[in-house]
Formats: structure tokens, C-alpha cells, sequence
């Protein structure tokens, strides 16, 4: 790795949220609002949907900053899920939880895994 790109990984890496004591509030706490969810349904849309939506917005807001490669990918899925708990909390479309969060996990393991081969930042900032 040459100077430059080396600089550049540490700028980024220094701009992810994933790395700070923000990931508590962006990650930790909405997944463990899921797992508490899933023992309540009367809860699950109080607790999932603004879960999601942290998590979504905290990749989003992640890809943008720092261009995190799997926050491409893991902050639209976030946000899909969160609009489709709200679909099934207003009744449009049936809720399978367990399918849901099996789906959405290993989903956001492969866009994790994939960093592997594509390296874990897509920009310089």
C-alpha cells in the first residue's frame, strides 16, 4: 500500500462512525431493541421501526462520510425494513419476525463479509 492510500484509509477510517463511541447508540442499542422486540409483539413496532431507522440512517449517513463499503447495502435494508414493520403494524402485509430478522442478519453479514474482497472503504475523504 503506498503512502497516499494508506493516509487516505486512515482519514477514513477515522470518520467511521462504526469505529466511535457513536456506534453504541447507532448500532448496539437498536439491535438490542430487535432482540427485545421479538419477545413482544404488542412492543415490536414501538421498538423495530425506529431501530431500523437509526441503523439505516446511521449507514447512510456512514457510506457518505466515510464511504463504508457495506453501509451501502446495510443502510437500504435497514430503511426497507423499517417500512415494511409499519406496512405489517398497519395491517397491509403479514410479519414474520423471526424470517424477518434471520433475513435482515444475514443479509448485513454478506455486505459485511464482502469487504473482504472489496476492502472496507470506497472513497477518500
Amino acid at each position: 500500500m503506498n503512502a497516499e492510500a494508506h493516509e487516505s484509509a486512515a482519514s477514513c477510517r477515522a470518520s467511521d462512525l462504526a469505529a466511535g463511541k457513536s456506534a453504541i447508540f447507532l448500532w448496539y442499542l437498536p439491535t438490542l431493541a430487535l432482540v427485545v422486540g421479538l419477545g413482544s409483539s404488542a412492543l415490536r413496532p414501538w421498538l423495530w421501526i425506529p431501530a431500523f431507522l437509526v441503523m439505516g440512517i446511521g449507514c447512510l449517513v456512514n457510506a457518505s462520510r466515510c464511504g463504508r463499503f457495506h453501509c451501502y447495502f446495510t443502510g437500504p435494508l435497514f430503511l426497507i425494513s423499517a417500512v415494511y414493520v409499519a406496512l405489517a403494524a398497519a395491517g397491509l402485509v403479514p410479519l414474520r419476525p423471526g424470517l424477518l430478522l434471520f433475513s435482515v442478519f444475514l443479509l448485513s453479514s454478506l455486505a459485511c463479509m464482502a469487504e473482504l474482497p472489496f476492502g472496507k472503504y470506497r472513497k477518500a475523504v
